[in-house]
């Protein structure tokens, strides 16, 4: 891909480094203060603590020491502590975020409307999202509720290696999936999906999850349209690095790299045949009318 010196994103937060708590040691402090300030408040001897309480903490806020922070765990890694590798990972998810932009601004304008740009947060192992916790082995996903990609940069290694696909474009077309169950959310496709799923069979549920899949290979197909044929930001071999991705993550080949029975019935992405038609069918259509995966609902 040719994206060096273009434009990167601002909507990409580092949490790298930072563990998923609820609550900071600092906040947790407050909590429990809180929790016996009545008590604290009935005795003579626990006035006294209090009151040695708040002087501490406000001669250390006047010495610029956060007593709310110590005892957290990690933190957001700063720029300048990334090796040049490690940089020019995070310039790439930049570029590619910012590129989704620019796709999904234009047919968002054609519709009459304007785009909500999602959010893409780089975490390590752990993360705490409005959908709750996830571990880097649940891969990169999208969460409705605080409307942000979540991406665990080492899932792009394990693609590699573990499921043989490398290539810029195809770390390029996990992010634009992602980005497309944002626009599916924007559409009121997912909000849609969930009503159909209502009081439906477990095989049925699967059936609608596996189209809503195959619609955002869809959209990021129809966004490596765009970059391709506007910014003729592709190059010779790139559409066949997303097509080996697309078939490395199909349910199928997935069930068979396991050791598992492969059962349609269970697929929620559907099969290496179908991601890389529907990743080609937008690739080539660049139009949401083609990446009508429920037509027959």
């Amino acid at each position: 891909m040719r994206w060096q010196g273009r434009r990167r994103s601002q909507n990409v937060e580092d949490r790298r480094g930072q563990q998923p708590q609820a609550a900071s040691a600092g906040g947790g402090a407050i909590m429990l203060l809180l929790r016996f300030l009545p008590m604290l408040l009935r005795s003579k001897l626990g006035r006294i603590v209090l009151v040695v309480g708040v002087v501490a903490f406000i001669g250390a806020r006047m010495m610029g020491i956060d007593l709310l922070s110590l005892g957290q765990q990690g933190g957001t890694i700063q720029r300048d502590s990334l090796n040049a590798e490690q940089q020019e990972m995070v310039d790439f998810v930049s570029v590619v975020l910012a590129d989704t932009e620019d796709t999904w601004q234009a047919t968002f304008e054609s519709l009459g409307q304007t785009y909500q740009e999602p959010t893409l947060v780089l975490f390590s192992g752990m993360v705490q999202s409005a959908c709750g916790t996830a571990s880097s082995a649940a891969g990169p996903f999208y969460c409705p509720a605080d409307q942000q990609l979540y991406l665990d940069l080492s899932f792009f290694q394990q693609l590699q290696q573990r499921h043989g696909a490398p290539g810029d474009f195809a770390q390029a077309y996990v992010i634009a999936h992602e980005v497309g169950h944002h626009v599916q959310n924007l559409l009121g496709i997912s909000q849609r999906v969930h009503e159909l799923s209502s009081g439906r069979s477990e095989a049925e549920v699967n059936e609608l999850s596996v189209r809503q899949e195959l619609q955002a290979d869809c959209f990021a197909g129809m966004w490596g349209h765009a970059a391709n044929v506007e910014r003729q930001m592709l190059e010779s071999g790139d559409l066949e690095e997303a097509m080996v991705a697309a078939s490395a993550i199909g349910d199928d080949t997935l069930q068979r790299e396991a050791g598992q029975a492969v059962v349609p019935d269970s697929f929620t992405h559907g099969t290496s045949a179908q991601r890389m038609q529907w990743f080609r069918r937008g690739f080539e259509n660049g139009s949401l009318g083609a990446c009508d995966t429920f037509s027959s609902l």
